[in-house]
């Protein structure tokens, strides 16, 4: 199992990327439209998946701030500082995986959450649901940029198997 979750973290983070510096070539003003996303525009619908991944990286490894209960908040306004975010999101995902031991995986994490209501579930549980819900947001701003006009990127898995490069952070930033 925990080859398994560190190929998705791996994964995770490679398909970030790659939509990250798809957006990095938009103007501010298209970066930050209402496209009709979940969360309006690409800019908070990749804020979203931060502070989610953060919310749930404080559940299983017990580090970080109080995120609170507002899933439509925006923790970064900057692209810059967003991209920051992730990629240290993105690290901090993957070291908590490489970390464990495998019977971790099995073992029962308590948890509230953002409405308070208390539940249990095995880690390997969660963490399906995290890479679940990444590829699901990721989505929605895949086709955001669709909207826009601008070239989505293929995030394909078979990709990141087949060792399609990962962008730089200075091309996930882009133009200063």
């Amino acid at each position: 199992m925990k080859t398994h979750f560190q190929m998705m973290a791996g994964y995770n983070r490679w398909a970030n990327a790659r939509l990250y510096a798809a957006v990095a070539g938009l103007p501010d003003e298209v970066y930050r439209r209402d496209v009709g996303l979940f969360f309006g525009s690409v800019h908070r619908t990749l804020n979203h998946l931060v502070l989610t991944d953060l919310i749930w990286l404080r559940r299983i490894d017990g580090k970080g701030e109080d995120m609170g209960v507002a899933l439509d908040r925006v923790l970064y306004e900057d692209h810059r500082d967003l991209v920051a975010a992730r990629l240290a999101t993105d690290d901090r995902l993957g070291g908590f995986i490489d970390a464990i031991p495998e019977e971790r995986f099995a073992i029962d994490y308590r948890y509230s959450n953002t409405a308070g209501v208390p539940f249990t579930q095995p880690l390997a549980q969660i963490l399906a649901h995290l890479f679940n819900h990444q590829t699901h947001h990721r989505g929605q701003a895949h086709s955001g940029l669709s909207i826009l006009g601008a070239a989505p990127p293929s995030l394909d898995m078979i990709g990141f198997h087949r060792g399609i490069a990962e962008p730089s952070p200075e091309a996930m930033i882009g133009p200063a």
